[in-house]
């Protein structure tokens, strides 16, 4: 009887195990990413051609590369909505730069230095002054596209070095793989390995969870924070550098509007909008199902089930012998 009992028993477990991969966010995902692909090519017999699948990711990488710090602020418990009008001042900064003749390596140093300045004095204001990010990355938003339009106005800059175009337009070697590509899955793999195998990505989750806690235990809040804040701004300028090589020229509304798909793609991939949850890997197809989805309300519409479904989720999960919900 016993050991009846005791195969029925690991009958359940298995039962319950193979549920709880199951209900996996992760695993969702995986299955939304394979209907957006049945659905467009269904739509178009051209869909999953290998060139036009290489040259679709041209339309979306630059917001891929700055969802991957955002992964961190927002784990953190923190936001920054200011990121796309980091994109425009960088811009500007390296259009003026290019009118002035400067090469393009010192175009991609003054991308570069501009976007973590930038992303260092909201750092530096959340941390210094304890204001809620929200606040200060709303105020930063207005400023830096602020900048961008009195430089600007209704002009452009255009002048660019040929060299210049590498980044933004070109491919590696003799593949139909495009640079930005390739750049960003070396990004994924850095960040992802020091969000979960190091300790500063423990800490980081630490921080989502007790900031106040976390303080107490020893760790750097708000040195932590700030670097975050620096690195999101430095991928920025780098996201900036990127998508002005591929349309070859500089306005001030350029990028407009990218922070709402931005933190769509990392809420969707299951980082919790309240802090201290989230993997890399959600957040990867999250990119690449949202980057092939071309509708507006689409967006909008799945980061209302991104921010529902998982709590949905968390109370359908299959439940132990004990009756708690298993982790």
């Amino acid at each position: 009887m016993n050991k009846e009992n005791s195969v029925l028993d690991l009958k359940k477990i298995r039962k319950i195990s193979l549920l709880n991969i199951i209900w996996q966010w992760e695993i969702i995902l995986l299955f939304i990413f394979i209907i957006v692909i049945i659905i467009n090519s269904n739509l178009s017999p051209y869909f999953l051609d290998y060139t036009n699948l290489m040259n679709t990711t041209f339309n979306f990488i630059e917001k891929a590369i700055i969802a991957l710090p955002m992964i961190f602020v927002i784990i953190c418990g923190d936001i920054d909505i200011s990121v796309a009008s980091i994109i425009a001042l960088s811009s500007v900064f390296m259009g003026m730069a290019s009118q002035a003749g400067v090469n393009t390596l010192g175009l991609v140093a003054i991308g570069l230095f501009s976007g973590t300045t930038a992303g260092f004095l909201n750092g530096f204001i959340i941390t210094k002054f304890g204001i809620p990010a929200i606040a200060v990355t709303l105020g930063s938003m207005s400023l830096f596209r602020g900048i961008a339009y009195v430089i600007l106005g209704d002009k452009a800059f255009t002048k660019y070095p040929a060299s210049f175009a590498f980044f933004g337009q070109e491919y590696i070697g003799n593949t139909m793989i495009p640079f930005e590509l390739v750049l960003f899955f070396i990004l994924a793999i850095i960040f992802g390995t020091i969000l979960h195998k190091t300790t500063f990505g423990r800490k980081v989750f630490a921080i989502g969870n007790n900031s106040t806690a976390a303080h107490f235990s020893g760790i750097p809040v708000n040195r932590i924070r700030l670097i975050i804040f620096a690195v999101t701004g430095l991928c920025s300028g780098l996201a900036s550098i990127l998508l002005t090589s591929r349309i070859g020229s500089t306005r001030p509304n350029i990028a407009y509007g990218w922070e709402l798909e931005i933190i769509t793609t990392v809420v969707l991939g299951g980082v919790a909008i309240t802090g201290g949850k989230g993997n890399i890997f959600g957040v990867i197809i999250s990119i690449f199902i949202i980057g092939f989805l071309i509708m507006n309300i689409v967006v909008g519409l799945l980061l209302i089930l991104a921010i529902m479904l998982p709590e949905l989720l968390k109370r359908l999960k299959p439940k132990n012998s004990f009756g708690n919900v298993k982790k």
